[in-house]
């Protein structure tokens, strides 16, 4: 079996996979061996490890690590991966859009996919079906427009996204709701429009924080998935152990 780490700025996503399949996951504020340890002696027989960070890892933590599993891999942009890589500077591609294109890979295999990443930022990464991710495009995410709105004006107050919403403001408020909103939900429809002219049959995946959100309002069919990430990391480790 295979302890997944994918570890942020905020909390950690632990997972543990058994023969590709998703057996086991915790979320961690604060990341300790305790418990990882905890997490880990609840399947017996976890002997791999791959760690995704874009946090400082804490010394105890990556020595324990490093001593208690037969193999750790500790992911970076030289990282062998199951795909080819198009991005002329592979080294300023995100891991998680890495391991989030690795991972529609594994559902979608042999179809073009549009990877889709709503969080703080939107991501749009294109693999297409013969397995080269050529590369995408970064948008600013809900949170991020509400705040820009806030604080590169100087009246325009601080909103927050609702479940519904007026397609047309009549006051202040409601017209920066409906403008971030309807702006971001047609940019993303609009992106896959765009995509399904060039390469018909394209299956659009979507994932991260806001994906619940946006998966019940894009007229587009989409598959949300919010532990691709995690399906990445775990290919990407048996690809690297398939190496050894």
């Amino acid at each position: 079996m295979n302890l997944v780490l994918d570890i942020g700025n905020s909390r950690t996503k632990a997972a543990i996979f058994s023969n590709g399949d998703l057996v086991g996951s915790a979320v961690f504020t604060e990341l300790s061996v305790k418990e990882l340890q905890k997490l880990v002696e609840e399947f017996p027989g976890t002997e791999q490890v791959i760690l995704s960070s874009v946090a400082t890892v804490p010394n105890e933590v990556s020595e324990y690590l490093q001593n208690s599993f037969a193999t750790c891999l500790v992911l970076n942009s030289r990282t062998p991966v199951p795909i080819a890589i198009g991005y002329l500077t592979p080294e300023t591609l995100g891991l998680d859009r890495i391991a989030a294109a690795v991972g529609a890979r594994v559902l979608f295999p042999e179809m073009d996919l549009l990877v889709i990443d709503a969080g703080t930022a939107v991501t749009y990464d294109l693999i297409e079906k013969k397995g080269i991710f050529p590369g995408g495009n970064i948008s600013p995410g809900l949170r991020s427009r509400f705040r820009a709105l806030n604080e590169y004006t100087q009246n325009l107050p601080l909103v927050q996204e609702a479940d519904q919403w007026p397609f047309i403001g009549q006051t202040t408020e409601e017209a920066i709701r409906a403008g971030v909103l309807n702006g971001l939900i047609i940019e993303i429809d609009g992106m896959i429009d765009l995509l399904k002219n060039k390469y018909p049959g394209i299956q659009p995946v979507l994932t991260g924080g806001d994906a619940g959100f946006f998966e019940r309002r894009l007229k587009n069919h989409i598959f949300a998935k919010f532990e691709i990430t995690l399906i990445g990391l775990n290919r990407i480790l048996e690809y690297n152990v398939e190496k050894l």
